[in-house]
């Protein structure tokens, strides 16, 4: 029976590791998914509300510089000194282009040319699609303003050259859509112009072309820059199991990804000098990033001002270029704004040869399950037209690849409860040394060629299945707001309905320190328990209380767990049962489900009897 009380022991610790789990590390990121559209909500109101003074100070020297204020400009344009009361108001304040795409909607500001009114037109605040559209990009005189900016650092032989303040004469076109580009022209004291070209494609990729020409009598030197700016940051931002903050993949050193307190706290990170890559700020399912042309290297940069108005910057100033009189030269940067779906990334990254584009999409430590884990949810789905139908044929196609495995499993426990007359006799005649008692049973297991710990693998084989599924279920747009049957609008949420409430049929609100158990997560803990029944229950007391206790935990446990998660839980159960009676059947082994259930309701005999 040692072996026995070690299976049940495996067992007990896995269940503490995913309450240790759930309480300090998925409850918190839960609670954040539960927020999101309550959070987005009130950035809406607080523009309407906010009314607070803005100080100078959002230019500043970017790395490499070589004059002071490389980046000019010390204000906000537009605001005269205030932040706007509202997003249309600072929309209105300075001139601008319409962006009207299938997938964005919004302005490009004029001055500076900034990237700072962005709309996905594909994704809501919440599961209503009344409810108003996601804003990506707002301008600086708001709260929880953002925005990409492509500039020029230059010199006294340059002249002023484009940058924060500098306003754009539009030629010709007034809206940018996917086939119509707009221009953009400058023209300085010294001779040079800067045409600006700036086209867009169906989705969230902005190219943004500028050629300087120097009509001057000297050749002269200008780097270009670019940044991407953000005055807030989310509530919750960078958990364990996701990066919310400053990114890039830049020279030697690859991946970057620094939190809000990480930049707080160091002020500015400046990895290596890089020929190629990309960086910028990244939101659970949004972000905006800059790839810089590959024709000069370039010194990337995260940083936190504290200047003025506290904001966050991804940024980098390339090498500069030389234009001798009456010569052009063309750079080009890619700014992409949107929201962050699969395809389209990986679309990115190998039609526009953006190194490692993929990672910005925080697939974690254990990519290589979770990415092969979404690609077959979302091929499954292409066929089924749901998510939740495909999370349904991902676990029979899992429990299809461990089937040998389970299946081996099972026998082994069919032939533990045939010969547990002999363990027990076993147990009974050793009862005083447990050492001979130990060897009897060994005996006993190799002559009967049973494995005492093969029942653990069904549980352990399903734990690495189990977080990657919660990876993509957490990680990915495309399980946003995306639906299965009934009442469950959002797989990605945890089930709305309550116990406490009946389900709805109560009109109140259950409070937060009540356990969320919803219809799904009560189905799961069912069939749990079923199946922990069709094993005899075990005759030490304790490994009995945790037979009897790992359902309901597990339950609680699982109730503020997204939905798909839930049902992928319930669903394999369901199957583990089917597949358990039927190898229990063809061994020829007793199925203990109906004795368990009715010895729950039997009258227990006393210690006296």
């Amino acid at each position: 029976m040692e072996n026995n009380r070690n299976f049940f022991i495996t067992i007990a610790l896995s269940v503490l590791i995913l309450t240790l789990w759930q309480v300090f590390y998925m409850n918190p990121r839960i609670e954040t998914q539960r927020e999101a559209a309550r959070i987005e909500a009130e950035r809406v109101e607080a523009e309407k509300k906010a009314a607070a003074p803005a100080t100078p100070g959002e230019g500043v020297a970017l790395p490499g510089a070589t004059t002071p204020g490389a980046v000019p400009g010390a204000s906000v344009p537009g605001t005269d000194g205030a932040l706007a009361l509202d997003r249309e108001s600072a929309i209105n304040a300075t001139a601008r282009i319409k962006i009207d795409t299938p997938s964005l909607s919004g302005s490009i500001n004029l001055t500076g040319a900034r990237i700072d009114d962005v709309r996905l037109k594909d994704y809501h605040l919440t599961v209503d699609d009344d409810s108003p559209t996601i804003e990506l990009l707002s301008p600086s005189a708001l709260p929880n303003g953002q925005y990409a900016e492509i500039g020029f650092v230059g010199s006294e032989a340059t002249g002023a050259v484009p940058g924060p303040d500098t306003v754009w004469t539009v030629e010709g076109n007034q809206t940018l859509t996917p086939s119509t580009p707009v221009t953009l022209v400058f023209t300085n004291d010294k001779g040079l112009t800067f045409r600006r070209s700036i086209a867009i494609d169906n989705n969230y990729m902005f190219t943004i072309s500028d050629t300087v020409t120097n009509d001057g009598g000297e050749p002269v030197s200008l780097s270009n820059y670019g940044r991407v700016t953000r005055f807030d940051k989310p509530t919750h931002a960078s958990t364990y199991v996701l990066h919310e903050g400053l990114i890039g993949v830049t020279g030697e050193e690859g991946l970057k990804e620094v939190d809000y307190s990480e930049v707080e706290e160091d002020k500015q990170i400046t990895p290596g000098k890089s020929k190629d890559g990309w960086l910028g700020i990244t939101d659970k399912y949004w972000a905006v990033a800059l790839v810089p042309s590959g024709q000069q290297e370039f010194q990337p940069r995260y940083a936190y001002f504290q200047d003025g108005r506290p904001r966050y910057q991804s940024d980098y100033l390339s090498d500069p270029i030389t234009v001798a009189p009456g010569q052009s030269s063309t750079v080009e940067t890619l700014v992409f704004a949107g929201a962050k779906e699969v395809a389209k990334i990986q679309a990115y990254e190998s039609e526009r040869n953006i190194r490692q584009f993929d990672l910005l999409i925080d697939w974690g430590w254990f990519y290589f399950i979770t990415k092969p884990m979404f690609w077959l949810i979302d091929t499954l789905y292409r066929f089924l037209g749901n998510f939740g139908l495909a999370i349904l044929a991902t676990t029979v196609i899992v429990k299809g690849i461990f089937f040998p495995l389970a299946n081996k499993s099972y026998k082994s426990m069919a032939n533990m409860k045939m010969v547990q007359p002999a363990m027990l006799e076993i147990r009974e005649k050793y009862a005083d040394d447990k050492m001979k008692q130990q060897q009897a049973m060994m005996e006993l297991y190799k002559k009967e060629k049973i494995n005492p710990l093969a029942g653990c693998w069904p549980i352990l084989i399903q734990i690495p299945v189990f977080f990657a599924l919660y990876k993509v279920l957490y990680v990915t747009i495309e399980m946003r707001h995306a639906p299965f049957f009934g009442w469950i609008q959002d797989l990605a949420a945890p089930d709305p309905t309550s116990l406490f409430n009946l389900f709805g049929l109560l009109p109140f609100t259950p409070p937060a320190f009540l356990p969320h158990l919803g219809v799904w997560a009560l189905v799961m803990g069912l069939t749990m328990f079923l199946q922990m029944r069709m094993n005899p229950a075990p005759p030490d007391p304790t490994q009995a209380m945790i037979f009897n206790w790992m359902p309901v935990v597990f339950t609680v446990m699982m109730g503020s767990f997204p939905a798909g998660l839930v049902i992928y839980w319930a669903w394999n159960n369901f199957l583990s049962i089917l597949q358990q009676g039927v190898i229990m059947k063809r061994q020829g082994a007793k199925i203990e489900l109906w004795d368990n259930l009715v010895g729950l309701f039997k009258k227990k005999p006393s210690p006296a009897e």
